[in-house]
Parts: structure tokens; C-alpha cells; sequence
């Protein structure tokens, strides 16, 4: 009875060794897509505990959890003729593990792919100020085409970020020349107007000193105090012909001569 029993419990042995293989747990974030006997089961197995009878299934574990793709730089020419590198950043997630593993051979790859394609072409129709001012809609727009191209085997692109845009040192040459010219026009503009709401003030001035001709009187004087505070050897002051005026009429008064002439004798 003991040499009989002794396969028995070597078989059970094998048996319980086989039985604890075969139980697997899955992470809530995951998937395990089964083949029996070469062919998928409908549905993926997980979360949680199953068995998986080896040799004749076979398992494949799928996440489904976001995943962050970086798209390597890639050499643009945009429709004005600018060469550019262009590099991004893909977020994607697998919806349906079956088809991700069942389509295509390896979906991370193939969505690399697709995305250096699309970011070269899409990138390629627009000019370059399109592409640094509308930076939101092309990503919008490459995202629905490689979305559209990855949901065949399950996989939804949930975002594309342009990156980063590296220019031509010419380009970026160029571009600094027009901000600069662009500023200084505005200076321009805005120096042009100063001077003109000066001249109306000046305008303004003027008429309101012309009421009161001993304003401009006072206004000299103003001004002369003010030359003289910087203490300068030199000083260059306007004379008001008004003054010159009574200075002319005053030095015909003086010259004129006080004694009358006599008056011519009457002959006899």
C-alpha cells in the first residue's frame, strides 16, 4: 500500500504545484488577454484573481493606464519655405486590450509612427506664424487624425502637445529685426502724438498770453530766474520788441531840442 500511494500523492503534489501556477492576479489598471488553444477569448480577463491553464493558454498583459509618448524631433518645411524641428508629446490609452494585442503587433509603436507622419504633414500645410500663434488648433487637428488612425486596434489619443519648435538662427535673426522695427514704429507713434498735443497746448498758450500782453512780460522775467538758478556765465535773453519800442520813443523825446528857434527879425 506504500509503494502504491506514493505516485498518488506525487501526483497530487504536481497537481497543487500546477493549480498554484496557473492563478494570477491582475492590478486594477489591467488587462490579460487570454488565447486558448491559439485563439482569443471574447473578453479579457482581470482585475483580480482567474487561472490561466498553461500549455494551453497563453496570456498577454495589457494596461490601461495613460501612457506619455514623445514624439522624436522631426524635420518640417512649412508652406512659406522655413525649415523647422519640430518635436511633441502623445498621451494614449488603450480602450479595448483584445484589439490591441490581436491588430497590431506592438500599438505603441505603430502609434509612434503614425504621429511623426501626421506632425510632418499637418505642419507642413501651414505657414510659420500659423504655427506659432495657432499652436492649440494644429494640436486639436493632428490629435483627431492619429486618433482616427488608432482606433482600429483600440487605442484612443487623448492628447498632442507641440512640443517644442527649434528655428533657423537666420529665422530667428530676421524675427528680432521685425520686433525691434515693430517697436520702434510704436515709439514713433507715440513720440509723434506727444508732439502734437504739445503743439496744441503751445497753441492754447498762446492765445490766452495774447489777452494779457504783461503776462509775457512776467514769462521772460520767469524764465530768466530759471537760467539763472544753474549759475551759467553766459545768458542769452530775448528782448521784447515792446520794450525796444519805448526805448526808440523814449530817445526821440530826449533829443529832441528844449529851446524853440528865434523867430526870423522884421525888417525896417
Amino acid at each position: 500500500m506504500g509503494f502504491v500511494g506514493f505516485p498518488f500523492l506525487i501526483v497530487a503534489i504536481i497537481l497543487v504545484l500546477y493549480l498554484l501556477n496557473s492563478i494570477k492576479i491582475l492590478r486594477e489598471y489591467e488587462r490579460a488577454v487570454i488565447f486558448r488553444l491559439g485563439r482569443a477569448l471574447p473578453e479579457p480577463k482581470g482585475p483580480g484573481l482567474f487561472l490561466v491553464f498553461r500549455p494551453l493558454d497563453q496570456m498577454v498583459r495589457i494596461s490601461l493606464r495613460q501612457e506619455v509618448m514623445e514624439v522624436p524631433p522631426q524635420d518640417v518645411i512649412t508652406r512659406d519655405n522655413v525649415t523647422i524641428k519640430v518635436n511633441a508629446v502623445v498621451t494614449l490609452r488603450v480602450l479595448n486590450p483584445t484589439l490591441a494585442v490581436v491588430q497590431v503587433a506592438n500599438y505603441a509603436y505603430q502609434t509612434s509612427q503614425f504621429a511623426q507622419t501626421t506632425l510632418r504633414s499637418v505642419l507642413g500645410e501651414v505657414e510659420l506664424d500659423e504655427l506659432l500663434s495657432h499652436r492649440d488648433k494644429l494640436n486639436l487637428r493632428i490629435q483627431g487624425i492619429i486618433d482616427q488612425r488608432t482606433e482600429p486596434f483600440g487605442v484612443k489619443v487623448l492628447s498632442v502637445e507641440v512640443k517644442q519648435v527649434d528655428l533657423p538662427e537666420q529665422m530667428l535673426r530676421a524675427m528680432a529685426k521685425q520686433a525691434e522695427a515693430a517697436r520702434e514704429a510704436r515709439s514713433k507713434i507715440i513720440h509723434a502724438e506727444g508732439e502734437f498735443n504739445a503743439a496744441q497746448k503751445l497753441v492754447e498758450a498762446a492765445h490766452l498770453l495774447a489777452t494779457e500782453p504783461l503776462t509775457m512780460q512776467l514769462r521772460y522775467l520767469q524764465t530768466l530766474t530759471e537760467i539763472g538758478v544753474e549759475k551759467n556765465t553766459t545768458i542769452v535773453f530775448p528782448l521784447p520788441i515792446d520794450i525796444l519800442s519805448l526805448l526808440r520813443d523814449g530817445l526821440r523825446d530826449g533829443l529832441r531840442p528844449a529851446i524853440t528857434p528865434p523867430a526870423p527879425l522884421e525888417s525896417k
